[in-house]
Order: C-alpha cells, then structure tokens, then sequence
C-alpha cells in the first residue's frame, strides 16, 4: 500500500489527479480502483475528469 501511496503523491503534487492517472496506478500496483479512491481521500488528493463518473 505504501507504493500506491506513494505514487499518487508524486502523481498529483498539486493536490488533484485525472481519473485515468489513478486506473494508471491501481493496474501497475495491481490494486483495486476502490482502494486507490480510498486511498486518495485519506490523501486528501481530489480525482479530476472522471471517466466512469466513479469518483
């Protein structure tokens, strides 16, 4: 979970990452979408232009 953590943060330094950066990183740390939006709240980093209307 750390390595997820870790790349939203670096993926979204300005406290925002696009919709299709986080299924980008779920797929490479082969976790569930769910857990990166979890993830991402407890990050307080907000999911912009969202595909799937998911977040």
């Amino acid at each position: 979970m750390e390595e997820v953590k870790k790349k939203l943060l670096e993926a979204a330094p300005n406290g925002k990452i696009p919709c299709v950066m986080a299924f980008k990183i779920a797929r490479e740390c082969n976790c569930a979408i769910a857990e990166v939006g979890k993830l991402c709240n407890d990050l307080k980093i907000k999911i912009i232009n969202c595909q799937l209307g998911c977040f």
